[in-house]
This record gives structure tokens, sequence and C-alpha cells, in this order.
């Protein structure tokens, strides 16, 4: 039996492999286009926001181009993690992807500047950037690693969920382990807040939290969909908006015509203009839920200053150790005057 699952396993592989093998396979339309069969991978459930934007992204991207680019999407991490998926980008094995900006870190340190706590004033200071030519120079810089960043997603703001005490001033923090992302900033941004940053995946917080391992997370509210149960008190210190990125292969771009690329961007643009209203709604679908039926307490009433002061050592920091994304930084911030 167990020989036989894994042959079954060893198959299905590598009938993977070669759908993968064949992505942006192209044959001349009736126009004498190339037509473009693409696939486009991420790690989200069908029924999330994300997902729901990207069919609609996909269907407008064939109409507009008379079905001489195709988008087939691969939700549920089916295609692996974010690292994953761009690996195979860069491998011609896969042509899009959603994936975060702190992912797009380890590829271009410009990237990194969007995890920086408090760089961003509000949301209208993050739409106005996101919009901007800051972006478009940031999406651009990783065209030596394979791929460009094509459009950008809102994931709202991150702030502090906890299991027994609400969190209105960094002193709060003291003594918390808090999971955080495996990135340099989030650890930095723990240690000056006074909490104890904890590593971990995002599918081993419920058991953290309900075993005591951790004592919170950080996360936008949509988190409080799988965690709400165990953590009964999220506070709005909204300390960072880290965008979600669909990023796309320098290969396939290059190879389409002027017209095809004017129809990815166009409905790239759309997409990100309508997810702002997606994304909303399903926030305050998730909220409702947590508060009504999980006892959840919305914490509104954070001291903001008092944790915009206690990071500044992390803006000291960048200036001498990463003066590129510390010049990223200043640039997001000059756009908030």
């Amino acid at each position: 039996m167990f020989k036989t699952k894994k042959l079954v396993s060893v198959v299905l592989a590598a009938m993977l492999a070669v759908g993968l093998a064949a992505c942006g396979e192209k044959a001349e339309s009736p126009t004498g286009e190339k037509t473009f069969d693409l696939k486009l991978g991420h790690n989200l459930a069908e029924d999330h926001a994300v997902h729901l934007e990207l069919s609609d992204f996909a269907d407008k991207v064939k109409e507009k181009s008379n079905g001489t680019i195709n988008i087939q999407i691969f939700p549920n991490g089916t295609l692996g993690s974010e690292t994953d998926m761009i690996s195979q980008i860069q491998n011609s094995a896969l042509d899009m992807a959603k994936v975060s900006a702190s992912t797009l870190g380890n590829f271009s340190s410009q990237y990194n500047a969007y995890s920086v706590p408090y760089v961003f004033d509000n949301q209208e200071h993050f739409y106005s950037v996101m919009d901007g030519q800051i972006t478009e120079d940031i999406f651009a810089s990783t065209s030596g690693d394979g791929f460009i960043g094509l459009t950008w997603l809102d994931s709202g703001s991150r702030s502090f969920y906890t299991k027994d005490r609400a969190i209105r001033t960094p002193a709060d923090l003291k003594g918390l382990k808090i999971r955080t992302m495996d990135s340099q900033v989030a650890i930095d941004m723990m240690n000056a807040l006074g909490g104890s940053a904890t590593v971990m995946g995002y599918s081993d917080i419920y058991t953290g939290l309900q075993q005591g391992v951790i004592d919170g997370a950080e996360n936008n509210v949509t988190a409080l969909r799988d965690h709400g149960e165990v953590a009964k008190f999220y506070s709005f210190d909204e300390h960072s908006r880290i965008p979600d990125v669909v990023v796309l292969s320098q290969k396939i771009w290059n190879e389409m015509t002027e017209e095809q690329q004017n129809v990815l961007k166009t409905a790239a643009k759309e997409a990100s203009e309508s997810y702002k209203t997606r994304w909303k709604n399903f926030e305050d679908e998730v909220l409702e839920k947590a508060t009504n039926e999980f006892g959840v307490e919305l914490v509104r009433d954070v001291d903001i200053k008092a944790f915009q002061d206690a990071v500044q050592p992390l803006y000291e920091k960048l200036k001498t150790e990463s003066p590129e994304v510390y010049e990223v930084v200043q640039k997001i911030r000059d756009a908030a005057k």
C-alpha cells in the first residue's frame, strides 16, 4: 500500500511538472499576435478576496486581449511557497504569482522599505505611494532577476492581536512573546517595542496561542478569521502596511506586443483599484464575525505616537546598515509632506 501511494505521488508530481513546463507556450492568433497561456499561483483559498479579484482580472485580460492572453490560476499554495513560486518564474516553470512585498525583499532590498514600521502615515499616504512613481521604480528593480512587479493589492494595516492583554502602549508588550514573520525588520521592531519576537509559520499560530507558546501575533485584521477563537484582543496600532504584489516573468513580458502589454497593465491597474473596496468589505466581514461570534475586543484607543517614537532607532539603523532601503524610505516619507 505504501509503495502504491508513493508511486501515485510521484506520477502526480511528474504530471504537474510537465504541465508547468508548458508555461507561456504560444501559438499565433487569427490577428497574427502570439497567444499566451499563462499560469498564476498564489497561496490563498478560493473564497479569499485575493482569489476572487485575480479571477476577475484574468477574465478582463482575456476579453481585452481578444483571447490572446489566457490566465489559469493555481490557488491554495498548490505550487509551493511564495519563494518557491518566484524560483519557478525564474526557471520559466511559472509565469505569474501573487506574493507579499516582504518576500520580495529577498530579491530586491528596495521592497523592504514597505515593511518599515510607520513609514506610511495613513491609508491615504499608502495609496498615493503605491499608485505612484516610487512603486513603479521598485517594481522594475527585479527585472535583472527574471521578473517584474505588475501591480499591487491592498493587504491592510498590520497590528498586534493577543490572547490575554490589550496593547495600548509599547509598555504593554513588555515580557510578551509575539509571533513575527521571518523578517529582520519585524524582529528589530519587536525589540524596539520591548516585546520578544518569536518567528514561526502562520499555520502554527493558532496552536502557539492555544498552548501559550506565544502571547500574540501581528497581522492585518483578516488573521482573526483563523485566530479569533484564541486571540481575544485586537489592538489597532497599525504599525505597517505591507502590500501584496502580482509579479510577472520578464521573459514573457518581453515577448508580448505593446498592445498586449497595455492590456495587462490596464487590467492590472483596474484590479488594484477595485480591490481596495473588495478588501475593505472583506475586513468588515471578518471583524463582524470576530466580535459577534468569537468575542474579540477591538482596541482602538492606542497611543500611536508612543509606538512611532519607540521605533525611531530602526530608521537610524537603516541609514547606516541599509542605505538603499533608507533612500526609498526617505522618498516615501517625503511623499507624505
